[in-house]
């Protein structure tokens, strides 16, 4: 059976403010009618951060609004939630985050089948300078697709 990926909410900004080394892909513990505001997209990732704690991991911050027609099922939007991974993933990245400089970001929110996932980043932060570079970086690659596409219409 082909699993579907329905990708719900991603995090752009991560991707501007942070170096990304490495992902894993975790499962979302989710409560009452959290998934189903989280199918119709109404999920925010922005400032949202993982912990380990006690040998569990805990995201922190990822928003899900409250679902519309869910009265008194509803639970608080902000609430840390658990992410499920292995237990030898969970180890390694404790111990990267353990080190200096590193954390764990969450980069997209999507359901692959009917599950809920979350792909986390091991993630170093940019220097100011760095993302000036990334800026400039991008908009020269911009300019010179944009010149090679004229020069290919004029033939």
């Amino acid at each position: 059976m082909a699993r579907y990926y329905k990708v719900v909410s991603e995090n752009r900004k991560a991707r501007h403010d942070y170096t990304i080394l490495e992902v894993f892909k975790a499962g979302v513990e989710l409560k009452g009618t959290e998934v189903k505001s989280v199918r119709q997209g109404h999920v925010n990732l922005r400032d949202s951060f993982a912990v380990p704690d006690r040998g569990e991991l805990w995201i922190h911050n990822m928003h899900i609004s409250p679902y519309e027609k869910g009265n008194i099922y509803n639970v608080n939007p902000k609430r840390r939630r658990k992410l499920l991974l292995k237990r030898v993933e969970i180890k390694k990245l404790t111990a990267k985050v353990n080190e200096r400089g590193f954390v764990l970001i969450p980069l997209r929110v999507y359901f692959s089948g009917d599950f809920a996932k979350v792909d986390i980043a091991i993630a170093k932060s940019k220097r100011k300078y760095s993302k000036k570079e990334a800026i400039k970086e991008k908009d020269t690659n911009r300019e010179i697709e944009r010149a090679l596409k004229m020069r290919v219409q004029k033939r």
